[in-house]
């Protein structure tokens, strides 16, 4: 397992992240202490959680259900000083969620605190943003996105607010770093300028979707990533489970998220059949697992801080871990090459 620094901060984590959005829906309490006993054995430190979760699906009644069983696997193990620990404060949109309002600074320091005591601990290593309130192009929002609307005063407003009660919380000591979520390069170097005149806390990582089927990383976000140190934490690496080839011809397998949430927020579409099966012949005809392949592919990106993984059996769980130890010829990386000019965006 090979580790990085977050930013410009102390803090080294892992490259392969323990995502947990299912614990609390698809996977019990058991199933989740059985996950991340076996994550921290196996040398991964790094958890990345949320308020909002789990999301398989979405719902009021288990809301905030995830960081209540990690703070139950804290209490019960006592492990909490093994794990760097990354939590989001949710933006707007979900009425049970602070009546579904944008995120201001009182909204920060009261999920702050709410996170605290679901999880059973002093501080967070890591405190992101889940979303702007502003428009954002993710979540297959690229199709329909316009920035064009947005008011640059309010937006900045609103960006040094948040800023400032970040930094009240690291002052306190009940967060160590910020990171951000969805965000865009524009967005993110806001963060940044305005951290750097105010001497405020400096965003050390964006968490946003990075694939094999979706790629706008690549792009400006990479050169910004790399000039200003912020590091990408890479959620959905395996698309929803899509490059695993579980979906391929149409199948949804009892129990997975495409049977559970339909096309998995948009990616299961038929434009991904193709490419899918490119990549998943390709793995296969070089002795590799598909989803290892996904997910050692996204390790080689200079800009990746650490490709956060999502299980709900077991024997995902050690196969994803796994794709760490995996290394990818040049002859497999140019057929990927390949592949990606001729399906370049197809989710």
């Amino acid at each position: 397992m090979k580790f990085k620094t977050l930013g410009r901060t102390d803090i080294t984590v892992s490259e392969i992240c323990l995502g947990t959005m299912t614990w609390g829906s698809q996977n019990t309490e058991a199933e989740a202490f059985e996950q991340m006993d076996y994550a921290l054995d196996h040398e991964v430190n790094f958890f990345d959680t949320a308020e909002l979760y789990p999301t398989t699906p979405l719902s009021p009644e288990t809301y905030a259900d995830t960081e209540r069983l990690i703070g139950n696997w804290f209490e019960k193990t006592g492990k909490r000083d093994k794990v760097v620990l990354a939590t989001k404060v949710a933006g707007a949109g979900r009425p049970y969620i602070r009546d579904g309002q944008p995120i201001t600074a009182k909204a920060i320091h009261e999920a702050v605190d709410a996170s605290l005591k679901r999880l059973k601990t002093d501080y967070i290593d890591l405190y992101q943003i889940h979303w702007p309130n502003r428009g954002h192009f993710h979540f297959r929002a690229a199709w329909t996105y316009n920035p064009f609307n947005q008011d640059k005063a309010q937006t900045k407003d609103e960006i040094a607010e948040k800023l400032e009660a970040l930094g009240a919380c690291v002052k306190a000591g009940k967060i160590r770093a910020i990171g951000l979520s969805n965000e865009t390069t524009w967005g993110t170097q806001q963060f940044l300028t305005l951290a750097a005149e105010k001497g405020l806390p400096r965003v050390a990582t964006v968490q946003n979707e990075y694939s094999l089927l979706y790629r706008h990383f690549d792009l400006d976000m990479a050169e910004m990533a790399h000039h200003e140190d912020v590091g990408l934490l890479a959620y959905s690496p395996l698309a929803g489970g899509i490059l695993s080839g579980k979906y391929l011809g149409g199948t949804k397998p009892a129990g997975s998220r495409g049977a559970i949430n339909g096309d998995i927020g948009g990616r299961l579409v038929p434009e991904q059949e193709a490419p899918t099966g490119a990549y998943v012949t390709l793995a296969r005809d070089h002795g590799l697992d598909p989803s290892q392949m996904a997910l050692a592919f996204c390790l080689t990106r200079p800009f990746m801080a650490a490709a956060i993984i999502g299980a709900t059996s077991m024997e995902q769980l050690k196969l994803n871990i796994g794709s760490a130890d995996v290394t990818l010829s040049d002859e497999v990386m140019n057929a990927i090459a390949k592949i990606h000019r001729q399906y370049p965006m197809p989710i």
